[in-house]
């Protein structure tokens, strides 16, 4: 870790303590306990699923997928790390790193798992933690206004969160270009993942969330779970949603690029939702309403779509009838940081619900921007038939030029996906640029 980061994460943890303290107080409790979490085994076997520690644990202690240990914060005193690190002869047991972030803590290296006794006054646990452990603790279980009130602590980043946020992006950036140059070289969907493990430098149950890679028509499903193991016959199109994590801290990019026998329209649509995403992103700013973004989105999809003759109908047109969320039903982006689809997007900044037009209901982000957030923008433009299908024998289907359609229909659909950290000035685009 360099001296500038560790400065930085200093600052972090002390805003950390301070703002802790004051919730802490003004919500009547002596201290707060965060449970990393566990692993679950599947049922009737001896395997354990995938895991993610617990955010608000993460947000103190930089060790994602660190597991049963507990955290015991109080105002006034040192973070109480109780690190569980058993004696194993089967596994690597778990270790501290040598980083100056530990000298902050109280630590105590354990072989059990329970969580360590409370002192008297009242107290609230947090995190997947069973009601009989909190009731023997005497502690209160995920009680909701704190939780809502830590949440939206992690709204707004620190220098240091932002820190690693664009040090995974880098990484990231690095996997989607040798990606790129897998699919262009003929690769399978196994063989671009794996070029995209290998060029970010990850083990496949490191990455944030499971890496969506499509060639042709699977570009089309949102969050297609499969790896091909043979390349197509013939070559349209690559869609690659692919990340990383960085001291918890999560990447999430998504891009997409034509193959050798990409239809002549495909590029050009690329280039316009490329060009689409530029324009919202150049309109990030504290106070610009999410939801109002995300409507624009669908303004200038229905603008392109009529550009390159997809329909025959006015923007405005498309966009009454539904034409636009046929093409692109999910939202524009949504809050980034410890978690992929971060907490509070949907809430006020008192905690309180803020949910999606009825219109919009896949938007995760419903709120203002703030100078401090990170936002993904990532429009969208599919060929779905579950959805466009029902259109044909509407009325608005005649708006739709459905051999366009057809031709665009082995391509899967583009998404292009960058992240970016809302500043008092407007927006800075943590995602490096790409030569694909």
């Amino acid at each position: 870790m360099t001296h500038s980061l560790a400065d930085a994460q200093r600052l972090h943890l002390e805003r950390l303590e301070r703002e802790y303290a004051c919730l802490l107080d003004a919500l009547g409790y002596d201290g707060v306990l965060l449970y990393s979490g566990h692993p679950h085994r599947h049922f009737a076997d001896d395997q354990e699923a995938s895991f993610a520690t617990y955010g608000h644990f993460l947000h103190w202690v930089p060790l994602a997928g660190v597991t049963r240990s507990w955290l015991l914060l109080r105002a006034g005193q040192r973070p109480a790390l109780y690190f569980h690190a058993p004696r194993d002869f089967w596994h690597l047991p778990p270790a501290l790193p040598d980083e100056a972030w530990t000298q902050r803590f109280a630590i105590e290296l354990r072989q059990s798992e329970t969580p360590p006794p409370l002192p008297a006054g009242r107290f609230a646990v947090l995190g997947e933690v069973a009601p009989a452990t909190a009731a023997a603790l005497g502690a209160e279980l995920n009680p909701e206004r704190l939780t809502a009130a830590l949440d939206e602590l992690r709204v707004c980043k620190s220098d240091y969160e932002v820190a690693c946020l664009r040090e995974a992006n880098r990484r990231a950036m690095q996997g989607h270009l040798a990606a790129c140059d897998a699919f262009r070289g003929g690769a399978a969907e196994l063989d671009v993942q794996l070029a995209y493990l290998k060029a970010s430098r990850q083990r496949e149950s490191d990455v944030p969330y499971g890496n969506i890679v499509g060639i042709n028509a699977h570009g089309g499903v949102l969050h297609y779970q499969h790896y091909d193991l043979k390349p197509p016959d013939r070559q349209h199109s690559l869609l690659v949603d692919a990340g990383h994590r960085v001291r918890g801290y999560c990447a999430d990019i998504t891009r997409t690029w034509s193959g050798a026998d990409a239809d002549s329209c495909f590029p050009a649509l690329i280039d316009g939702v490329t060009a689409l995403q530029r324009r919202l992103i150049a309109a990030l700013r504290p106070g610009v309403s999410y939801v109002a973004l995300h409507e624009r989105m669908h303004d200038e999809l229905g603008a392109l779509l009529a550009d390159q003759g997809v329909i025959r109908c006015s923007p405005e047109a498309a966009v009454a009838a539904g034409i636009t969320r046929a093409f692109c039903p999910h939202g524009l982006g949504h809050l980034l940081g410890l978690q992929v689809h971060d907490v509070a997007g949907r809430c006020r900044g008192d905690g309180s619900p803020l949910p999606p037009p009825p219109e919009h209901p896949a938007l995760r982000l419903t709120r203002e921007l703030e100078a401090g957030m990170v936002v993904t923008v990532e429009p969208g433009l599919y060929v779905i038939p579950m959805l466009l299908d029902p259109l044909r024998d509407a009325p608005v289907g005649r708006d739709i030029d459905w051999t366009q359609v057809e031709r665009l229909a082995p391509h899967g659909g583009i998404r292009i996906e960058d992240n970016v950290l809302i500043t008092a000035q407007g927006a800075d685009n943590l995602t490096p640029g790409d030569a694909g």
